[in-house]
């Protein structure tokens, strides 16, 4: 069984007239890798603020192994790890002179002090940038900068703040590697993005936020099927697809057929039983089929079905 990592317990948070953050309440487990989408303005940074113990609450708790951020902030922040949106390095340091900085301020001294530092930046694909300006980096290696920076005092939940914003396809896909590397180690990570096509591939869980409220929460999978009631299918098959797709019209549970290339993909009303039968029967009917299956949930879907565009 997994074990849970935070607790989030209505947390709520106002300036003046707004409230950012309203009676939001989840749950993150250890090793999970989860995003945290809304429209811009919903309450994510504030909740990431709050969670980082940068900002109180006006009521409501969390509670990071067994840990309160009201009550013992300085030690949850022993355990939390947080990287802005923003990466603003020192002038007059380079690379590893800005990680040694970070490390004296989180207390590591002597020889921990120069392994910790020097297995970071190798981790992060640092070391071959290691004498080089902080200031002189590109987005890319400025990121894994700032990850690394994040990383010193071996945080257990890292709560990143669109770190992928800006990056090129090829910085998204290793930056994506780094954390895969860092969930399976074992660490949470709670991250937000607009980039939705990006945290379908990484995630493996989502928190939806819009206005200060949580709209939705857990598995991409289990919120995809409770915001519809069909689920995407894909059948390839070899030989005629509009022969295929001739078969599907006038199936039960069977709707909008299209075909793409050598595949058919339609919406399917029917359970894991109902999509067996469907197959026998294709196969019974004389198609040739190389691939049936479900199709991933579009992230894409599940923000425009949770939320509204409201703005606060």
């Amino acid at each position: 069984m997994t074990e849970s990592l935070l607790e989030v317990r209505n947390l709520c948070r106002s300036f003046g007239s707004m409230r950012a953050v309203d009676d939001v309440s989840f749950v993150l487990e250890r090793g999970r890798i989860y995003g945290f989408i809304g429209p811009n303005g919903a309450g994510k940074t504030t909740t990431m603020r709050i969670l980082a113990t940068l900002d109180v609450p006006d009521s409501g708790d969390a509670v990071l192994e067994g840990l309160s951020v009201l009550v013992e902030p300085r030690k949850v922040r022993d355990r939390v790890g947080f990287m802005s949106d923003q990466f603003e390095p020192y002038a007059n340091l380079d690379v590893l002179q800005y990680l040694d900085f970070f490390a004296r301020a989180y207390g590591l001294r002597g020889r921990e002090r120069i392994d910790v530092v020097r297995s970071v930046a190798s981790f992060c694909g640092l070391d071959s940038f290691a004498t080089r300006p902080a200031t002189g980096l590109s987005k890319g290696m400025g990121q894994r900068l700032h990850l690394a920076k994040t990383l010193l005092h071996d945080p257990s939940l890292l709560i990143l703040d669109e770190p992928a914003s800006g990056l090129d396809p090829r910085a998204r896909i290793e930056f994506r590697a780094l954390l895969r590397e860092l969930s399976a180690a074992g660490k949470t990570i709670l991250i937000s993005s607009h980039i939705l096509a990006e945290l379908s591939e990484t995630c493996d869980g989502v928190l939806v936020i819009e206005q200060g409220r949580l709209m939705a929460s857990g598995k991409i999978g289990d919120i995809a099927r409770s915001v519809r009631d069909r689920h995407r299918m894909r059948m390839r098959v070899l030989g005629e697809v509009e022969h295929a797709q001739r078969f599907l019209v006038v199936q039960p549970q069977v709707h909008e057929v299209r075909v793409v290339e050598t595949s058919v993909e339609f919406e399917f009303a029917g359970d894991d039983e109902a999509a067996a039968e469907l197959l026998a029967r294709a196969v019974a009917g004389g198609l040739r089929i190389v691939e049936f299956v479900a199709q991933g949930a579009n992230l894409e879907e599940i923000f425009m079905t949770t939320t509204r565009g409201r703005l606060s």
